[in-house]
């Protein structure tokens, strides 16, 4: 009897290039420190924020992990911060860095690997550019972060973006980052911005495309929210009863 094929859809993976140019670029917001254990993390305004494994970085290690776990096919994607900052050249570069390294490991290891690709979206028309070419470099597609840089995905000035993913019918993998506000929250100890923060921040991004009319413009549009959706499996309802019974 036939089995259905496991497929992650949400992990990561990283280049020493892309590590580099963040560590020459992403000053002074995105830092990179040695922790415990030799390893290193990008920290943000100075807090941990990120750290790599290994096999973020090791295609080899990476198909040995799925072979232990039983996964299938992985759909790989570069992790927060992504390549929202530096300037506009230094942000494309990053993608493009990102997206070649993808595409080629999907060409040697075409059963195995997919991968979703990353866009500056601080800069819509780099974004429609490295758009186009990461599409005819077969990305399965798009991997973006919940807020660009405190900025709301259903910004009018993203709308070119989300028009031109939307005709190719790409899907698309929605993965938190530091909401804005951390600091002021007093999230950054503790490791709370990643444990409670990242899901708010998935779950104000989806929020928002709910009430905003998102999916209404964008109607090929598949939106997977990573980590189980954030919060809103569990505050769908508030949410509704508070839309409908708040006063504007």
């Amino acid at each position: 009897m036939a089995t259905s094929a496991v497929i992650d859809v949400h992990t990561h993976c990283l280049t020493e290039a892309w590590f580099k140019l963040l560590q020459d670029h992403g000053g002074p917001r995105y830092t990179v420190r040695q922790v415990t254990g030799g390893m290193r993390a990008i920290h943000l305004d100075g807090a941990p924020f990120m750290t790599p494994v290994p096999a973020m970085f090791d295609y080899d290690l990476r198909l040995r992990t799925m072979d232990e776990v039983g996964v299938d096919v992985s759909i790989v994607s570069l992790t927060c911060p992504n390549c929202y900052w530096g300037g506009p050249d230094v942000s494309l570069q990053a993608a493009q860095i990102m997206n070649d390294d993808m595409a080629a490991a999907r060409t040697v290891h075409p059963d195995r690997l997919r991968w979703f690709a990353s866009l500056p979206w601080q800069y819509p028309e780099h974004a429609l550019v490295e758009l186009e070419r990461a599409a005819a470099s077969g990305a399965s597609g798009v991997m973006v972060l919940a807020n660009i840089d405190g900025r709301s995905l259903t910004e009018p000035a993203f709308e070119p973006i989300w028009r031109a993913i939307d005709a190719r019918s790409l899907p698309v993998l929605v993965h938190p980052t530091a909401p804005p506000g951390v600091a002021a929250m007093d999230m950054t100890r503790f490791q709370l911005t990643a444990s409670l923060g990242f899901t708010f921040d998935t779950s104000l991004a989806v929020a928002r495309m709910i009430y905003d009319g998102f999916f209404d413009r964008h109607r090929r549009l598949k939106i997977i929210a990573a980590h189980g959706g954030g919060a809103l499996p569990y505050l769908i309802s508030r949410m509704d009863q508070c839309y409908e019974n708040i006063p504007a």
